[in-house]
């Protein structure tokens, strides 16, 4: 007589090895591990000198209610946009979210390890900008800080909703990277990456605070200024957060 063998769920050791290996592709791709804390940290080496002589309010300077929000924000958008949709590109095109489909550990475990992978670089990234800033630029942490960490974390579920929009729709993880420098590029380019959004028409910076990058850095600025965050900026983010999940749901195809 024959023995129904019955699958079990994945316990805590099978989430570990998911996280483990998750980490390993991560530290391998050189490009998408350098980047995101390169990048920002360069942009705040370039600008911190000047940015830290300019008091703008309440004894804060350009640096913190400006330049700080900027780089934080380029750290989780990276991450979120470019590199967490190439991978699961990757996998979908090699098959990986296929074979997962059919065994216990479903091709959510990937995601969420993923996400999990993501939140620790982008904690890396931020620590690295900040005991930069601080300790060779005289920079302050946020006035509210627990303002601060809340904004940190709904912008970064933005940043992802957009990221799964860009991981539904690219075909291939080359496609995916192209796309999500794309995107990264015009909403940095709104938000005020490339100097701000007092150079741009008015119509257009508005839209430009509207969207999530130009919102996270905003929402971030007022926390390190001690300002009321603007329920504007905190609806948008819940809003990119939503909008992407639910377009990505319907979209994305496991292979």
């Amino acid at each position: 007589m024959s023995t129904a063998i019955k699958a079990g769920r994945p316990g805590p050791r099978a989430w570990l090895i998911m996280i483990g290996c998750e980490a390993r592709m991560v530290a391998r791709d050189t490009a998408g591990l350098v980047v995101p804390i390169g990048l920002p940290l360069l942009i705040l080496v370039m600008s911190a000198s000047s940015a830290g002589d300019q008091v703008v309010a309440d004894g804060r300077t350009a640096l913190d209610v400006f330049v700080l929000p900027l780089v934080l924000t380029m750290v989780i958008a990276t991450i979120g946009i470019i590199n967490m949709p190439s991978f699961l590109a990757y996998y979908r095109r090699s098959g990986i979210l296929r074979r997962l489909a059919v065994t216990p550990a479903s091709p959510v475990m990937v995601l969420l390890a993923q996400v999990v992978v993501s939140v620790i670089q982008a904690v890396i990234g931020i620590t690295a900008a900040l005991t930069v800033a601080m300790s060779a630029f005289d920079a302050g942490p946020p006035t509210r800080l627990a303002t601060a960490l809340g904004v940190f974390v709904l912008a970064m579920a933005a940043m992802y909703g957009v990221g799964m929009i860009v991981a539904a729709v690219a075909p291939t993880p080359n496609s995916a990277v192209a796309i999500g420098l794309v995107a990264f590029f015009a909403l940095g380019a709104l938000g005020g990456m490339f100097g701000g959004r007092d150079a741009l028409p008015d119509a257009v910076a508005t839209v430009g605070e509207w969207l999530p990058f130009g919102a996270s850095v905003e929402a971030l600025g007022a926390a390190w200024a001690g300002a009321p965050v603007e329920p504007a900026h905190l609806v948008s983010l819940g809003a990119t957060t939503v909008v992407g999940g639910t377009v990505a749901g319907l979209l994305f195809r496991w292979e």
